[in-house]
């Protein structure tokens, strides 16, 4: 069973809705313990009073704020959730916004919402609206001590939170980038189009579970090799001989880019690639305008719908919002 990491109530309008908010990711990452390298015992850590210099347990410690050097206001959980207690207790809707509007670098982290006991029938009505008018809501609501801009979205049965950044938490992208203009950037039409061939040939559908951290496996049999080897205690010092070559930035991309198709999707594909292009007839003489090429055909098809790149039209998200 998991863990309510907060109870409240979703709020737009005069509606109401009971909920009850999970986490919605887990950390499996490689722990690492800090060692003493002169005996390798691991490196502890204790709480201490500043002034006398002994421990303190936690059952002795207090949070507070420090409103001047050294002068302290102590605040409790019930203080800080008397400060405001519907924006403790609420997750506040502000507006509803299309979600294709919304740059994948505002998406922070994301959380599970279910609907607390009575709020079944709204709770279902606003993951249906979110659904059927392809917006998102942009709320606000406090997470322990800190207030969350926020965004709820539907993804299957149940409405998501994603916390935001706020705009003033995001950097601007100033760098030296290749220009829009395919050619100012020196990239030719027969490389968008081999380009094109690749990517549809590599083309599946979304399956996570395909995907595993395979470096953490890899660390974990380096270390099996290290016990085995009596090296456990061995500190390895940087090598490097071992730092990848560094490429040169002249490449012929065109034999790159067939070399890949090659690999991955066999010569059938490049062979479509290569195909010239059929003469156009005029309708006026009588002839129906011939059928574009397959790869020709997604290639303009996937540009008309390359314009917004920077939002997340081509992420999650935004197909969660319009299932």
């Amino acid at each position: 069973m998991q863990k309510i990491l907060w109870k409240g109530a979703i709020s737009f309008g005069l509606v109401h809705i009971p909920v009850r908010l999970y986490a919605a990711e887990t950390s499996h990452g490689l722990d690492l313990t800090m060692l003493d390298r002169r005996d390798f015992w691991p490196i502890g850590y204790t709480r201490v009073n500043k002034r006398t210099g002994k421990e303190v347990d936690w059952e002795n410690i207090a949070k507070a704020y420090e409103y001047e050097s050294e002068q302290f206001v102590v605040l409790t959980d019930e203080d800080i959730k008397r400060a405001n207690v519907k924006a403790t207790q609420t997750i506040d809707i502000q507006a509803f916004v299309d979600a294709r509007e919304m740059p994948i670098t505002y998406y922070a982290r994301p959380y599970y919402v279910t609907p607390d006991r009575g709020g079944d029938k709204v709770y279902g009505l606003l993951r249906e609206t979110l659904r059927r008018s392809g917006r998102i809501a942009i709320a606000q609501f406090v997470l322990r001590t800190k207030q969350y801009l926020a965004a709820l979205l539907p993804q299957y049965d149940v409405i998501v939170l994603d916390t935001l950044r706020y705009a003033d938490q995001i950097r601007p992208a100033e760098f030296e980038l290749p220009k829009s203009d395919l050619k100012h950037a020196g990239v030719t039409a027969k490389e968008v189009e081999m380009a094109m061939v690749l990517v549809d040939g590599m083309t599946e559908k979304w399956n996570p579970g395909q995907f595993h951290n395979t470096f953490k496996e890899d660390v974990l049999t380096l270390v099996q090799k290290k016990v085995k080897a009596n090296q456990s205690k061995t500190i390895t010092e940087p090598d490097t001989a071992t730092a990848p070559a560094r490429r040169d930035n002249v490449v012929d991309l065109m034999a790159l880019l067939k070399q890949s198709i090659r690999s991955k999707t066999g010569n059938a594909a490049l062979e479509t690639a290569r195909e010239p292009a059929t003469p156009v007839r005029s309708r006026t003489q009588g002839g129906k305008a011939p059928r574009r090429s397959a790869a020709s055909s997604s290639s303009k098809t996937t540009s008309a719908k390359s314009g917004a790149s920077l939002t997340r039209t081509t992420g999650s998200r935004e197909r969660r919002a319009s299932k």
